[in-house]
């Protein structure tokens, strides 16, 4: 697409918002998604000499122009989606299940082993939310913990861990966004800052130990108490035959080849560093790694006859076919997204209350989170967040009353997108956990959204703090304990129903 921004004012708001009231009250995401996308073109159209013909073939140019840019991403889920179809139909899900079954006792070794795998799987958001959901899902559900938790704990720790992950595409990206020549530096620098990812990897652990749930997310774990556990689907020679290394032997080689992807894209192997080579082209790598694990597949599954042929083909394109739900609901989430940063300039209405405040600067940080995390929230991505916002919190802090205040305010940036991330209903993240996990997109939101809320608060007073203190060490003391103090006393409403 090739169409100068404009700058619509308030109406620039209205897009993502008709998206997510239309999705919480209609219960139904594509239409919602759909809608919001025509209601900014329509903005975007009558703003000039457009009109409803011209809005109408804007949308498909935008959806198309996506779908372009997102290429790789597309690809690599459909090759993924091919490995977890593939080593589900194998017999190796259920043996890795029943290997795991009697390690895994309780459902509270269960959730710990569950968070750790999304802690050590860093290196891309989505990776993350789909291969923690395949791996754990069949224990998960053996020890009737709900969909909805499994869902929970892998969205928060993809953006969550990513955003502190210094190996990963996300450290990349917000390094290249500051404008000093030491910006990966100025990102380690933000790590302790970031109080949304420290305190959502904390209340997932603390959760996992204590089981103090709360609100929808403990009725859910009620509900599913007394559900059924699903039998995995697969064909009775798999079943028999399947061994734990049919599933960890085409992770693995997947994992370890989508690192190799990533840094050989990025000419980590012609002499580029390698943080610099794994942020090139991160979806490339990953899609080289999927393709790997495919043939790792097929090289361990034929030769065996776990399955024929045939089947193997079958199944590459069943798995595909599973993808293609969540994919439009991507590709239209992708869209709002063009639509409200490229077209409408709603990132530059909301991030003009940065500009235009004039409270003291030590309010700032707190300031900051709470436009990121409204801006990220809308649009359903951090990264479009911290892009608009990043360049504008520099020029503040280069200043002299800004002086001193760019690692807490840049940390602040961060965090509030990694909120919106979190727990928008059209963000990637959520949207793939949900899918990971096999949990219904809208109850996912539902349920997490009060956990994530809750953190977001004791971020915001951190926030304060820090902007007053300069120095993350009591915020982070001061946030430690009012959220561990909010979880126990929200959860002892009712006795705890996890043994």
């Amino acid at each position: 697409m090739d169409f100068a921004m404009i700058e619509a004012g308030w109406p620039s708001i209205l897009p993502p918002v008709i998206a997510i009231v239309l999705a919480f009250v209609t219960k139904e995401v594509y239409s919602s998604l759909f809608i919001g996308v025509v209601s900014g073109m329509l903005i975007y159209a009558f703003a000039g000499d457009g009109n409803l013909v011209s809005a109408t073939a804007m949308t498909f140019d935008m959806m198309s122009s996506k779908i372009a840019d997102n290429a790789y991403m597309i690809i690599f889920l459909a090759l993924l989606w091919a490995v977890v179809s593939l080593v589900s139909k194998s017999g190796g899900s259920q043996a890795y299940g029943r290997w795991a079954g009697a390690k895994l006792k309780t459902k509270r070794s269960a959730l710990f082993a569950t968070s750790l795998l999304g802690v050590l799987i860093f290196i891309d958001d989505g990776f993350n939310c789909l291969t923690v959901g395949t791996v754990m899902r069949p224990i998960t559900d053996r020890l009737r913990i709900s969909r909805e938790k499994l869902a929970y704990i892998i969205d928060a720790t993809a953006a969550p861990v990513c955003i502190i992950a210094p190996v990963s595409s996300w450290a990349v990206a917000v390094a290249s966004e500051v404008s000093e020549k030491n910006g990966f530096n100025v990102f380690l620098s933000t790590i302790p800052y970031n109080f949304y990812a420290l305190m959502t990897i904390l209340m997932v652990f603390f959760i996992s130990f204590t089981n103090s749930d709360f609100g929808p997310m403990k009725r859910a774990e009620e509900k599913a108490r007394t559900r059924v556990p699903e039998e995995e689907t697969g064909t009775e020679s798999g079943e028999a035959k399947g061994r734990v290394i049919d599933l960890a032997l085409p992770i693995v080689v997947l994992i370890v080849c989508a690192i190799l992807g990533m840094a050989y894209v990025g000419g980590f192997f012609e002499g580029v560093s390698f943080s610099e080579a794994i942020g090139y082209n991160p979806t490339a790598g990953l899609s080289l790694g999927a393709f790997a694990g495919l043939l790792c597949a097929m090289l361990l599954y034929l030769p065996r006859k776990l399955m024929s042929p045939r089947e193997f083909i079958e199944c590459i394109v069943s798995g595909i076919a599973n993808i293609v739900p969540p994919m439009l609901i991507l590709i239209l989430s992708w869209s709002l997204g063009g639509v409200c940063r490229q077209l409408i300039g709603t990132g530059v209405f909301i991030s003009g209350f940065v500009n235009g405040s004039n409270l003291p600067m030590g309010f700032l940080p707190f300031l900051i989170f709470v436009i990121a995390a409204l801006m990220s929230f809308s649009m359903g991505t951090s990264w479009g967040t911290f892009g608009m916002l990043i360049p504008i919190v520099t020029m503040i802090c280069e200043t002299e009353a800004g002086a001193g205040m760019l690692i807490p305010a840049l940390s602040a940036t961060l965090a509030g997108s990694v909120y919106g991330d979190h727990c928008s209903p059209i963000s990637d993240t959520t949207i793939l956990s949900s899918t990971g996990a096999d949990c219904k997109h809208l109850r996912h939101v539902e349920t997490q959204l009060p956990y994530a809320t809750l953190v977001a608060v004791v971020c915001a007073i951190g926030y304060l703090i820090a902007g007053f203190t300069g120095t993350p060490v009591i915020a982070l003391a001061v946030g430690t304990i009012l959220l561990i103090g909010a979880i126990m006393v929200l959860s002892r409403s009712r006795r705890s129903i996890i043994g």
